[in-house]
């Protein structure tokens, strides 16, 4: 397969290259570098990927047609794995625009190309972000999704509906992956782990919301990566079983699916903080605070299908997954 991954210097993006590396793929990656976070640790991460020579990157905006037009037309890929997203449910809130520019209009753009190109496989970045209001734990891809409270979560939510609506007018097999709580070496500083960590290391406070009784479904980044590298080799077909008369929202009469990504395992954030602690030696001064705007109480995830159709199931626990975040953490930012 020749392959384009969109994303390719982001978190999960840069780490899903380096897996389909690992296994002897040639990645073409598009990036467009954005400054949402400090550019220069996507140019890190883009440093470990332009090392090895089957790697081709391009930076550009998956929202600017041509451009990603004249990518397409060099790489010529087979399948596609769209990655490349504004991240963040609260930068979402403040500037929603940005996050329909990246979230919608590009999305549309990608799904344009793969049509015109009959690509094989589109596997994208869906979020547990669509289950918003959803309480029925652990939330399944069966029920629920039609939520969401935040913009952000509204663009993935959309972007599953797009995918549909391309799986059943042009037979584009389209593979949904809903991430929860992806964590580890080479996260964004705007996520709680990395931001936690500088703030205890600094002694200063750190925000918890919902006065730390929230839990959430963490995912370490190569259980993640994993998930996207088995759903990739098997494209999404019809569901001879689908009944339009009761839908099932996971599935369709069309090449279409979507999956939940998670260790669906629940994690007192309280826990989570506990491990954080042990592993940098140091306590962490607490400041509670109420529920955020956009932010839910709990998550957790039903992946028996993921087990059930790929034979794979996240399991790193937290007791692995932040020591090695904090061991890269020391030594990327030499502390």
């Amino acid at each position: 397969m020749n392959l384009l991954l969109t994303g390719s210097a982001g978190f999960i993006g840069a780490r899903t290259c380096l897996a389909l590396l690992d296994r002897g793929a040639r990645v073409v990656g598009l990036d467009n570098l954005s400054n949402y976070y400090d550019p220069a640790l996507k140019r890190a991460r883009l440093g470990l990927l332009e090392s090895r020579p089957q790697f081709t990157f391009h930076h550009a905006d998956i929202a600017d047609p041509a451009a990603l037009t004249a990518i397409f037309d060099a790489a010529q890929p087979t399948h596609v794995i769209h990655l490349a997203a504004q991240a963040g449910a609260g930068a979402s809130i403040a500037n929603p625009a940005r996050t329909v520019q990246a979230n919608l209009v590009g999305f549309a753009n990608i799904l344009e190309e793969c049509r015109q190109r009959s690509i094989q496989h589109l596997v994208y970045a869906s979020s547990s972000s669509v289950y918003g209001l959803d309480r029925a734990l652990p939330f399944s891809e069966h029920t629920g999704g039609d939520h969401p409270i935040t913009p952000y979560g509204a663009t993935k939510r959309a972007n599953e509906l797009m995918a549909h609506s391309y799986a059943h007018l042009f037979n584009l097999p389209c593979t949904g992956l809903r991430f929860f709580t992806v964590y580890g070496p080479w996260g964004r500083p705007d996520m709680v782990l990395s931001r936690w960590t500088a703030a205890i290391l600094r002694g200063e406070p750190i925000r918890v919301f919902n006065q730390g009784r929230s839990t959430r479904d963490f995912t370490y980044i190569d259980d993640v990566a994993e998930a996207i590298l088995c759903v990739l080799e098997k494209p999404a077909r019809p569901n001879p079983a689908f009944d339009p008369r009761a839908p099932d929202p996971a599935c369709s009469s069309a090449p279409f699916r979507v999956y939940n990504v998670a260790c669906g395992q629940t994690v007192p954030l309280m826990r989570y903080i506990r491990v954080l602690e042990e592993c940098l030696g140091k306590k962490a001064v607490l400041q509670m605070e109420p529920i955020q705007p956009g932010d839910v109480p709990d998550t957790s995830a039903d992946v028996s299908d993921l087990d059930r159709d790929f034979g794979f199931r996240p399991s790193t626990p937290i007791q692995v997954g932040i020591p090695r975040f904090v061991a890269w953490y020391r030594s990327y930012h030499r502390t």
